[in-house]
């Protein structure tokens, strides 16, 4: 008997073993979790010790990181010197900041919008490490402090846009303004293709309901798909009535662009027909009983009804001869076109920026804004055309038109006009 429980013992000895091991596992683990319970909570009971949080709150609320940012978009009034004194930084620090930007011959006119954005190091005696400042939408100049850490290097960056070519037309349902917005064209295209028909069409007057027009102009996209500038008007066509006005965009000579017909004439006139988009023509040249005098007079101008602040354009090319108060006329600008012509805007609200007695204006440049100063019952443009010193009718103005291209000129006119007819195509056959 001995022997066989001997023999039961040796041979499940090694199973007795591995309980036993099992047994003295399962008591280890739990005195090491009741342990590790207490350290625990001794651990959280020193951090939730009130002495311990205030101490904490002092010394990391006075913390700040290294490196911050300060961005800031120009606004009227301002110029550089007041921007640089929106900076925490002492003054000698602002003093070669000022002296950077004004060495810089692309910044010497500081324009509304432009964007400002300085990176400041919070540990460095000079603060400002680098900044930028943004000259269009498509470029900026990049100031970044050079080895000896007092001066700044300069980089010029141009941004990584893809310009594409895009084609619209719609029905001109109410305005050309609305009609075209409605298909997703920017205001400034619209402006712009406003001025170029400006010259042959009356917009109050020429343009009818179920009229038509054609586009292709420039767009910058940037590398997340989105449109960040539109460029040049290539082609544009203005079906008024069932008959084509078109216009096509051509370099004649090296570095001289303009806008020709399908004849190869230049649309640009001496003068403008009509110097401001959007308004309605609310009384004409001729005699009329005044509005506030009360008797009746001879109207030596043109009035165009437009909501204040509406922009007001030179009609031509020329030469700021008056920009101030006109008596009756209120704030009012003068401008010598040549030997002949003479222009005068008045009831301006405001003058455009840089406008003048002297200052030299190109033909579709804002010169003023809408208002109703000096006298007047509502907000208006008062616009007069001078002809060798006498007062004419500016609506039954004929003027010659621009450039003819003729020999070598007009066949290469000829050629790039087929591409552009071609390029049309391709982007309808894509949209269709």
């Amino acid at each position: 008997m001995k022997s066989i429980t001997k023999n039961y013992l040796k041979n499940y000895s090694i199973f007795l073993w591995l309980i036993l091991i099992i047994l003295l596992g399962i008591v280890i683990s739990s005195i090491y979790s009741v342990s590790k319970k207490g350290v625990s909570e001794q651990i959280e009971g020193s951090l939730s010790n009130i002495y311990l949080k205030k101490t904490f709150r002092e010394i990391t609320k006075n913390l700040e990181p290294r490196y911050t940012n300060f961005y800031y978009i120009s606004k009227p009034g301002d110029t550089y010197q007041t921007i640089i004194e929106k900076l925490q930084i002492e003054k000698r620090e602002k003093k070669i900041l000022v002296e950077t930007i004004l060495k810089e011959k692309s910044l010497k006119i500081l324009k509304i919008n432009q964007k400002f954005s300085f990176k400041f190091d919070n540990l460095a005696d000079l603060k400002i490490l680098e900044f930028k400042i943004e000259t269009g939408r498509k470029n900026e100049i990049l100031f970044y402090r050079s080895d000896d850490n007092a001066n700044f290097q300069v980089k010029k960056i141009e941004k990584n846009f893809t310009k594409r070519l895009v084609y619209k037309e719609t029905i001109i349902t109410n305005s050309l303004y609305n009609s075209a917005l409605d298909i997703g064209i920017k205001p400034n295209v619209i402006i712009e293709f406003a001025r170029l028909y400006g010259f042959q069409v009356d917009f109050q007057r020429d343009v009818w309901k179920n009229d038509s027009f054609q586009i292709i102009f420039e767009e910058f996209i940037n590398e997340e798909n989105k449109i960040v500038d539109t460029g040049e008007i290539i082609f544009a066509n203005l079906n008024l009535q069932n008959s084509d006005l078109q216009l096509y965009k051509h370099e004649y000579e090296k570095g001289k662009v303009d806008y020709f017909d399908e004849n190869g004439k230049s649309i640009k006139k001496t003068l403008m027909k009509t110097p401001i988009n959007g308004a309605r023509l609310s009384s004409s040249y001729g005699k009329r009983k005044h509005p506030i005098l009360g008797y009746t007079k001879m109207h030596l101008g043109t009035d165009f009804a437009a909501p204040k602040g509406t922009p007001i354009m030179a009609s031509g090319d020329g030469k700021v001869v008056k920009a101030g108060w006109c008596g009756g006329g209120g704030n009012c600008v003068k401008i010598k076109h040549n030997s002949i012509y003479q222009t005068v805007y008045a009831h301006m609200s405001k003058f455009g920026r840089g406008i003048k007695k002297g200052a030299k204006v190109k033909q579709g440049q804002i010169i003023g804004y809408v208002g109703s100063t000096g006298l007047s019952t509502g907000p208006h443009l008062h616009y007069e055309v001078i002809e060798n010193g006498k007062k004419i009718n500016s609506q039954k103005l004929k003027l010659p038109s621009g450039k003819i291209l003729k020999g070598e000129q007009r066949k290469k006119f000829e050629v790039d006009k087929i591409k552009i007819d071609v390029m049309k195509s391709n982007l309808i056959a894509k949209i269709n």
